[in-house]
């Protein structure tokens, strides 16, 4: 069992990782993923890291892999994603949606060796073609610790919502 530090820190490939450093590039995230900036957003990223996103059923416990979600992208679909959402061809985000995160209650947990967990609750406010949506969740990361800083290994959003709007689309990143 995953346990959650009280002290705000987790010791990982020997160096101890604090709550404050991981906020930081949450919010570095949520900032480049608010400006459409997705190469930036890539160079968060591991080589060979994952994205998901499980459906609104998903229940801790659950591999996503086996019982579905929105989005299951190793990492060559993850570039092809990136790929598809700069392009002018990427339709249902031509224009780009108008969006603005929120993060918050971020907890740090142990993993292995050279990973640590961590948890977050997400607001993600989207604004498109005269509609204004609000996703709510959290995070669940895997997040490894290199020379250049905090890389996801696992990228996982994980909706609070009991369903999808009818017409509602995950066709930018959450």
């Amino acid at each position: 069992m995953t346990t959650i530090s009280n002290s705000g820190t987790v010791r990982c490939a020997g160096r101890t990782i604090t709550r404050p450093e991981v906020e930081d590039f949450l919010y570095a995230e949520a900032d480049i993923l608010d400006h459409w900036d997705y190469d930036g957003w890539m160079t968060l990223f591991e080589p060979g890291a994952r994205y998901e996103i499980p459906t609104t059923d998903h229940r801790p416990g659950w591999s996503p892999h086996e019982t579905g979600s929105f989005v299951d992208d190793d990492w060559d679909l993850l570039r092809a994603r990136v790929k598809r959402l700069k392009s002018r061809k990427a339709h249902a985000e031509n224009p780009h949606s108008r969006t603005h995160r929120l993060v918050s209650n971020v907890r740090l947990s142990e993993d292995t060796a050279d990973s640590f967990r961590v948890a977050a609750a997400f607001v993600v406010h989207r604004a498109r073609d005269g509609h204004f949506d609000a996703y709510v969740g959290w995070y669940d990361h895997l997040l490894v610790p290199t020379d250049d800083g905090l890389r996801f290994r696992l990228r996982r959003s994980v909706l609070g919502h009991e369903s999808l709007a009818a017409g509602a689309r995950l066709s930018f990143i959450l």
